[in-house]
């Protein structure tokens, strides 16, 4: 299947798979064409201001509402899979926390019964936080289909390439990439025939959508540039038989039986629609005189709050770049924040810590809970010659909240949390003198 794609962030695209799909002048005429079913797919209040308003009109063979009742669903195979209230289960430590890899499933095993939630904050029902996920699987969909109504998901490929089939078109992404599914929206996952192994993290969002952040001073153009990010074009499956719809809903997940394939969106217009991002495209910014910047400068999407300024979610990269600051200690230094911080590895090393934090694993520091680097990564950059230095081959990135990120029971008991983390930090020296 040859994938293709419109360029732009939350543009107003229109797109058919079929000549004459889309109708004239009108969203929702007495008899859609091609005897096709009119139906919008609305991501925001409909009186929220224009330029927040999300939605799109999908013209459909079969309408959305055409399936089974729905009932609860339990794969029996992840304790931790999208529970009601997954993050009230054990109490949330102050200590700095981080886990490997978990490991690929030996049994085959899809995209759904290979989600395990790792932490999480807020409340879904108040539309509120967000929640971490590792997936990690080995064998595609099939005839299995999915959507979220609690949020939209920020996938963050680690390991082998994705295939995503929406309602509104298929993307394609690998390491260094990333896929927003926006809330509601259906869709399956197959892997690329290369591929037998797939892993990475998710972000669920339930607050507002992610959105580019304002550049302020840094003026019209750098970091994630709108034109860089991919909506894929029309696309549709016309297919009967015995499938499964299966729903997160209020944190739980239901399945239900459908006779068709929901992929069944002929044509569509709107700026309601999944989108990828490739992070080797980011326009990295930092300082060409002296100090480290703040983080903050790395943000490729935002999903602000009530307070401007403090956000829900930022997803923020650590990704190649130069390093060229005077008389600076170039990597993060020590510090406490207010938001707190989740970090994965995509690929490469991250230059604060010089082992232990490996692609595939993550790190949670959170609210107020002090961190930087280690001691190996302290007195490499304390001691280094500071001409220009280049960093190449690395890629992490950060889910930051302003709300505290609670770990569930399983990432807490997990074998794969490394209990002595806090050691990194044990032999840093005492070198004041007078």
């Amino acid at each position: 299947m040859k994938v293709r794609y419109q360029t732009g962030f939350g543009n107003e695209f229109a797109t058919e798979a079929v000549d004459g799909a889309l109708p004239v002048g009108r969203n929702s005429p007495q008899k859609a064409p091609l005897g096709l079913y009119a139906e919008q797919f609305s991501g925001t209040a409909f009186t929220v201001p224009r330029d927040h308003n999300k939605r799109t009109w999908t013209y459909r063979i079969r309408p959305s509402v055409m399936h089974k009742p729905f009932e609860l669903y339990s794969s029996g195979t992840q304790t931790s899979l999208f529970r009601s209230s997954p993050f009230d289960e054990v109490i949330t430590t102050p200590n700095q926390l981080r886990w490997d890899p978990l490991p690929i499933p030996t049994e085959p095993t899809d995209l759904i019964d290979g989600i395990t939630t790792i932490a999480g904050n807020g409340d879904l029902f108040s539309q509120a936080g967000i929640a971490i996920h590792i997936y990690a699987f080995n064998k595609g969909m099939g005839d299995r289909y999915f959507y979220n109504a609690d949020g939209e998901m920020l996938f963050v490929p680690e390991k082998g390439r994705v295939g995503f089939l929406t309602e509104l078109g298929t993307i394609q992404a690998g390491p260094g990439e990333i896929v927003c599914i926006p809330r509601g929206l259906k869709f399956k996952v197959e892997p690329h025939p290369d591929d037998a192994e797939l892993r990475g993290y998710i972000c669920e969002n339930y607050g507002s959508h992610f959105k580019l952040p304002d550049l302020g001073p840094i003026g019209a153009n750098g970091l994630a540039n709108p034109r860089d990010f991919e909506t894929p074009v029309a696309w549709f499956e016309d297919r009967e038989g015995a499938f499964e719809q299966i729903a997160i809903f209020g944190g739980n997940l239901w399945t239900c039986e459908i006779d068709h394939s929901p992929l069944d969106v002929v044509a569509w217009h709107g700026n309601y629609a999944p989108y990828k991002y490739d992070l080797r495209r980011f326009n990295t910014i930092g300082s060409i005189s002296f100090d480290h910047p703040d983080p903050s400068i790395f943000t490729v999407l935002t999903s602000p709050s009530g307070e401007a300024g403090v956000a829900n979610c930022d997803f923020v990269i650590f990704p190649d770049r130069w390093l060229v600051a005077e008389d600076t200690f170039r990597p993060p230094w020590y510090h406490r924040n207010v938001m707190s911080e989740y970090m994965g590895l995509i690929y490469g090393a991250y230059d604060a810590k010089e082992e232990g934090f490996v692609p595939g694993g993550g790190s949670l520091h959170n609210q107020m809970s002090a961190h930087g680097p280690d001691l190996d990564a302290f007195e490499k950059a304390s001691n280094a010659s500071l001409e220009p230095q280049k960093l190449s081959g690395t890629l992490a990135f950060m889910f930051e909240s302003r709300y505290i990120i609670r770990p569930t029971k399983f990432a807490m008991e997990t074998s794969e949390l490394q209990h002595e983390y806090f050691e990194v930090w044990q032999r840093l020296k005492k070198n004041f003198s007078t």
